[in-house]
């Protein structure tokens, strides 16, 4: 039985320090609160244990519950339990009357705790259950890797809970993640640091990791101040899905093409590879060896599916590069292949889309840097594939950055969530208009649902044919 300790305090804020490579941004989760009454619960305030693997749970209950219990699926980065994504959002969601639990996933392992999370999720929720009683309603929520998660839990949880919230997930999984960033620092290392023997998967530390993210930065960085770098920093930027709208930046222009490679070039120059390479390691220490290849990829079809491909033709016109010969050089020197092993273990742990239990609603900026919003594209592909489409929901938010959204879009979806678990009809609740209307009346701090569909994820393969 777990270990609990308990404060009276129902707005306890919690501060956590994530690692560098985990971005996490400003969502509020709350929704419309029941009677008091209706609530069995036995105990308030914050309660933490410990689970059988190691991992530890954390819960935070109103004093006046209203039933509904949010389980919180955080994303890359320490195994610390989380049970919101700010203490702006827990402070909000108590309030409101909603209690809200977390676990870290098992410390022992990797940052890419895919091997844990949903087991260690299911049974925070048995534990804190056992101590405040059985809630009227649970909801899961997650974001970015959580988002991942998050599907997992939409996908087995039925009878266990009624709805899920997804923000910024990382929808598609680990081996499509692993791939289209190894096409573009593969494309990195082929382009401008030709000749040199760097290491691009199965890293053996998180030091390695760190230097070829150091070597593909500076690269990046020398090649930006010619015509022909940045048409290669273009390149790059198209297969890693990157948004060429960045930061305190007003959007570009369609055809501003060289304005479009100046803001990806503000991704890269903020450390995006940093980011990347990091988050190999970890997925590679997670899934048991590299799983992730190019052996076999066409890069001049891969451009072809990509909505940059018009950008990077038109900035090799004007560079005087030939397109067609640096993409037939990338094409004949691909030649890393994947450990089949890791395939199948990524695959089995670190995918979603395989169908779903519960309603499920995303929400994703559309200029998201880390988890690009094309994925969702994926994934509702494969949830379509699975029969499972009706269940599932997405509305964009015009922003750039990875998790953007402010307290009243988060409110919205959580409302609109509630809307569809509550009816059993999603209705016009989730449209972007009627999203907009609902954060709006909240007064709180802005919106900006939009209408929005995302391109197909340029990636070029299957986990599945290796």
């Amino acid at each position: 039985m777990s270990a609990v300790t308990r404060s009276r305090a129902s707005r306890t804020r919690l501060r956590i320090a994530l690692a560098a490579l985990a971005t996490l941004a400003s969502s509020v989760l709350t929704a419309l609160p029941a009677p008091a009454a209706e609530a069995d619960t036995a105990a308030a305030g914050h309660l933490t244990g410990t689970l059988a693997d190691g991992a530890t749970w954390i819960a935070d209950v109103p004093e006046r519950w209203n039933g509904t219990l949010l389980l919180f699926s955080h994303g890359f980065g320490p195994a610390v339990a989380q049970d919101a994504p700010t203490a702006d959002v827990r402070t909000e969601l108590l309030a409101e009357g909603y209690a809200l639990a977390g676990s870290s996933y098992d410390p022992n392992g990797s940052m890419w705790a895919l091997n844990s999370a949903e087991r260690d999720q299911f049974a925070a929720l048995d534990a804190v259950t056992a101590e405040i009683g059985t809630p009227r309603r649970t909801l899961a929520v997650g974001q970015s890797m959580g988002g991942l998660v998050n599907a997992q839990l939409a996908r087995d949880g039925g009878g266990r809970i009624d709805g899920a919230l997804g923000q910024c997930g990382l929808v598609a999984g680990a081996t499509d993640l692993d791939n289209y960033q190894l096409d573009a620092e593969y494309t990195i290392a082929r382009l401008l640091l030709p000749g040199q023997d760097l290491k691009l998967v199965r890293f053996d530390t998180a030091a390695d990791a760190a230097t070829t993210a150091a070597l593909l930065t500076k690269a990046v960085t020398d090649a930006q101040g010619t015509a022909q770098g940045r048409a290669r920093i273009a390149l790059a930027a198209a297969f890693l899905n990157l948004p060429a709208w960045s930061p305190g930046k007003d959007r570009p222009a369609a055809t501003d093409w060289v304005g479009q490679e100046a803001q990806q070039y503000d991704w890269f120059a903020q450390g995006i590879l940093s980011f990347v390479e990091g988050g190999r390691y970890a997925v590679e220490q997670s899934a048991g060896g590299s799983n992730s290849w190019n052996r076999g990829v066409d890069y001049a079809r891969l451009l072809a599916g990509s909505a940059h491909a018009p950008q990077v033709q038109a900035l090799y016109r004007a560079a005087g590069l030939h397109l067609d010969a640096d993409l037939r050089t990338l094409t004949e020197h691909a030649t890393i292949t994947a450990d089949p092993g890791a395939v199948r273990t990524a695959q089995r742990t670190s995918a979603a889309g395989q169908g779903l239990e519960v309603p499920l609603l995303d929400i994703h900026t559309t200029a998201d840097n880390l988890v690009p919003v094309e994925q969702e594209n994926r994934f509702a592909a494969r949830v379509r594939a699975a029969g499972d489409g009706a269940l599932l929901r997405q509305a964009y938010v015009e922003r750039q950055g990875h998790c953007a959204f402010t307290t009243a879009e988060t409110v919205a979806a959580l409302h609109a969530l509630e809307h569809r678990v509550g009816t059993g009809r999603w209705d016009d609740a989730a449209t972007p208009a009627a999203l907009q209307r609902s954060a709006t009346a909240l007064g709180l701090d802005g919106a900006a649902y939009v209408p929005y569909q995302p391109a197909r994820l340029t990636v070029g393969r299957s986990p599945s044919r290796v």
